[in-house]
């Protein structure tokens, strides 16, 4: 299980894992799968949408956190200033919230349909939220 499936609404992109620079959060991640929530988009992360997941403990620290992640970046926060989350950028993003810049741990990039990716995101933006399932490619 070296990829991951990744459907938004009915698109779907296939994700690598990054086990380098996050080894806990993408083996903690990995027993979730299958996963589904519902992505909106980031109120303050610039080109991103999120998942919010409020208290939700995957039982990791921070892990080589980020806080610039290129487009198709999926990143975890494990809580702290601000609540538990998920942040996938289509686009230039700086994550954030209202407490300010959060650096969060590399999960997953989607490499691949980018364009695709973005469209999507704009969509969301204007549209509203999609269902998002991660699973084992």
């Amino acid at each position: 299980m070296d990829k991951v499936k990744i459907t938004l609404g009915t698109s779907t992109f296939i994700a690598r894992w990054e086990h380098e620079a996050s080894p806990r959060t993408c083996a903690a991640f990995r027993t979730l799968l299958p996963y589904s929530q519902k992505l909106i988009h980031a109120r303050w992360s610039g080109e991103a949408c999120w998942i919010p997941l409020g208290t939700f403990d995957l039982g990791i620290t921070a892990e080589n956190p980020i806080s610039q992640p290129e487009p198709g970046q999926l990143l975890f926060y494990p809580g702290g200033s601000s609540e538990t989350e998920i942040l996938l950028p289509y686009g230039p993003a700086r994550f954030g919230s209202v407490a300010g810049t959060l650096a969060g741990n590399r999960l997953l990039t989607i490499t691949d349909d980018l364009e695709l990716l973005a469209r999507l995101g704009k969509d969301i933006l204007w549209n509203g939220s999609r269902a998002i399932r991660f699973e084992a490619a």
